[in-house]
């Protein structure tokens, strides 16, 4: 960015937008996380991790990818996997092809969390964001979120390949 824009405030345009923005990052993780809290006893950090596991092959990922995945440090990870497993929903093992690395493996019992779960959080999600805007909104959306977390970080983060199989 050239020093000058540094120095320079955000026009009114850019102010209002930049409102706006900030204030959805306020609001949509609240709201979906109380959902999530409420009918399944998940924060929606926790049902991201176990979305991502029941997508992933063998239901098992290596915990540094995942937490890439879930764009927090393997500390944070940590913290949440403990938790999960307390409840018997993911568990950790030590990856066979490298014993340097731990997997995190999702149960049956956490397969079954995310089958439960899932429905009512598509339906709020589709209810807050989708519902709201166009489908040539949506995509906008897409590529607009996709290059704004470009610029902050080169890694490509989660990106569902298939619906989860049984």
């Amino acid at each position: 960015m050239p020093e000058s824009a540094i120095d320079e405030p955000l026009s009114p345009d850019e102010l209002e937008t930049w409102a706006s923005v900030a204030t959805l990052l306020e609001r949509l993780p609240t709201a979906l996380d109380a959902q999530l809290q409420r009918d399944s006893g998940l924060t929606h950090f926790e049902h991201g991790i176990m979305f991502a596991l029941d997508s992933a092959p063998h239901r098992s990922l290596r915990l540094s990818i995942l937490a890439g995945y879930a764009s927090c440090t393997l500390s944070r990870l940590s913290r949440a996997v403990s938790r999960l497993e307390a409840k018997g929903w993911v568990q950790r093992r030590t990856d066979p092809t490298d014993g340097r690395f731990t997997l995190g493996e999702l149960t049956p019992a956490g397969h079954d969390k995310i089958v439960e779960s899932t429905p009512a959080h598509h339906a709020l999600v589709r209810q807050l964001v989708f519902s709201s805007v166009t489908t040539a909104q949506a995509r906008q959306l897409s590529t607009i979120s996709r290059r704004i977390s470009a610029r902050i970080s080169a890694d490509e983060g989660w990106a569902p390949a298939t619906q989860p199989t049984d």
